[in-house]
């Protein structure tokens, strides 16, 4: 019985470390949200999906620090630029950040621009660095068939 006992122990520990990791990530969580737009385009046009960065609990984005979105189009999606920063923020307060992602669509289909935001959130006596990776879902359908027009009859 006494052999067994040491084994409830690590087990026990081990339980307890799970638990206090999982509350710490969920804590963390709790300091910003990323907010992203699903857009759906027709192939051949241009479009713009978001990210919003909005921060929580009395914590705020860092005017001063870098913000930046690094983008990696799939194919079939071009991007007039794979890298935003400060100056391309479409919105920003201290509660929130928002980068408009202009892309073109060229293949019908599900397509993923993966996305790396990095920014730097702060409260009154600290400050956290934060990397962030994303994916936005871009819906891209075939084009509307065209309506032809009918040419009227003349009258004789």
């Amino acid at each position: 019985m006494l052999r067994t006992f040491p084994a409830l122990s690590v087990a026990a520990a081990l339980l307890i470390g799970q638990l206090i990791g999982h509350g710490t990530a969920r804590a963390e969580d709790k300091l910003y949200e990323i907010k992203k737009t699903e857009t759906k385009v027709a192939v051949g046009t241009k479009g713009t999906t978001s990210v919003t960065i909005a921060t929580k609990n009395g914590w705020h984005v860092n005017g001063e620090a870098p913000i930046t979105l690094s983008l990696t189009p799939p194919a079939g999606i071009t991007l007039p630029k794979t890298k935003l920063v400060r100056a391309d923020l479409a919105a920003s307060t201290l509660e929130s950040a928002r980068f408009d992602v202009a892309f073109e669509a060229a293949e019908v289909g599900a397509k993923v621009i993966t996305a790396e935001a990095r920014f730097v959130i702060c409260q009154e006596t600290a400050c956290k660095p934060v990397k962030e990776t994303l994916s936005l879902d871009i819906d891209v359908a075939a084009p509307a068939p065209k309506v032809k027009a009918k040419a009227k009859a003349k009258k004789t």
